[in-house]
């Protein structure tokens, strides 16, 4: 290690320290996965998924994000009642998008970075945007929007003082998309990493993904990063190294290596959201009540006795 070297870690703080010892990896201590895996895996989930397929109509699709993969797998009542409405933006979903924003501006700004500034230009981009956030943040009270930019400016600053800065040759890429496509398109397999960081050497693994979450550790947080493997297994034809989830509020991180088992167990993840999406929505299958910790805040919860017992005998 260089004497530079050396000063820049004497520069960082015990939380900063701590990230990087998690990150880091000897080339020679990396996994080298099988030349066939991608091809093995994407066989598997072609495979599996064809026969479920046959159940879409003529030159439709089916798209499967993180956020349906999660749905389809807990109540499926909610999932089918909230498949009726309209999304709305609030400030707790919006935080994310500012603070993604956010940290996407300071990897390239060449200017001394102050939260306050990069959180503003990040508000300022979004609403000048024609999407449908651009169109909230015009039409949001101001008690919205100073809400939106605290809780955003406490999050930021969070990762601005537990992560080391993040240098190029990390090769660091923020809400970077990914995307597979299967079975001549008919199934879409896509999400968007927080943090991308480092890349594979043949078949020897290098990439880290990372997704930043404030508040707590969930269950669904394990399976988010591995359904990105997935996807980058099947985009690269070689798996990431490391998938971390960083909690913000408490400075945690939570590491997985990346092995074909857990890629296994994901495709069968992906194939029994893919049976239960056709039996739902093309199949006129009743929906299944299916209790959990998202009963709290479920619209249905008034009228839905399955949901309140269980809150009852939880709480």
């Amino acid at each position: 290690m260089s004497e530079s070297k050396d000063a820049n870690i004497q520069d960082l703080n015990p939380a900063q320290k701590a990230v990087l010892d998690q990150l880091g990896s000897a080339p020679d201590d990396r996994p080298v996965f099988a030349e066939d895996i991608g091809h093995h895996i994407r066989r598997a989930l072609e495979t599996a998924a064809e026969p479920y397929l046959s159940s879409l109509p003529s030159n439709q699709d089916l798209f499967l994000s993180k956020y349906e993969l999660g749905q389809i797998h807990g109540c499926q009542t909610k999932y089918m009642a909230e498949r009726e409405e309209e999304f709305e933006w609030a400030v707790n979903i919006a935080r994310g998008s500012i603070v993604h924003k956010a940290v996407e501006l300071s990897m390239n700004w060449r200017k001394e970075i102050e939260p306050s500034a990069l959180v503003d230009e990040s508000l300022a981009r979004y609403e000048q945007d024609s999407g449908s956030l651009g169109y909230w943040l015009q039409g949001c009270s101001e008690v919205e929007r100073a809400e939106l930019r605290s809780e955003s400016l406490d999050a930021f600053t969070k990762f601005l003082e537990c992560w080391p800065p993040l240098k190029p040759a990390w090769r660091p890429v923020s809400e970077s998309r990914l995307r597979a496509e299967l079975c001549d398109g008919q199934l879409v397999l896509s999400g968007r990493a927080d943090l991308t960081l480092g890349r594979a050497e043949g078949f020897r693994a290098g990439k880290v993904i990372i997704d930043f979450k404030t508040g707590n550790f969930a269950p669904l947080h394990v399976e988010d990063l591995r359904f990105y493997a997935l996807i980058e297994t099947l985009r690269m034809g070689v798996p990431p190294r490391l998938l971390a989830t960083y909690y913000l509020d408490s400075a945690q991180f939570s590491p997985e290596a990346v092995t074909e088992e857990i890629l296994m167990s994901t495709v069968a993840r992906v194939i029994d959201a893919v049976e239960k999406y056709t039996a739902l929505i093309y199949e006129n299958q009743v929906p299944k009540e299916i209790p959990g910790p998202q009963c709290n805040w479920c619209g249905l919860l008034e009228t839905c006795s399955t949901g309140s017992s269980y809150l009852e005998e939880n709480l």
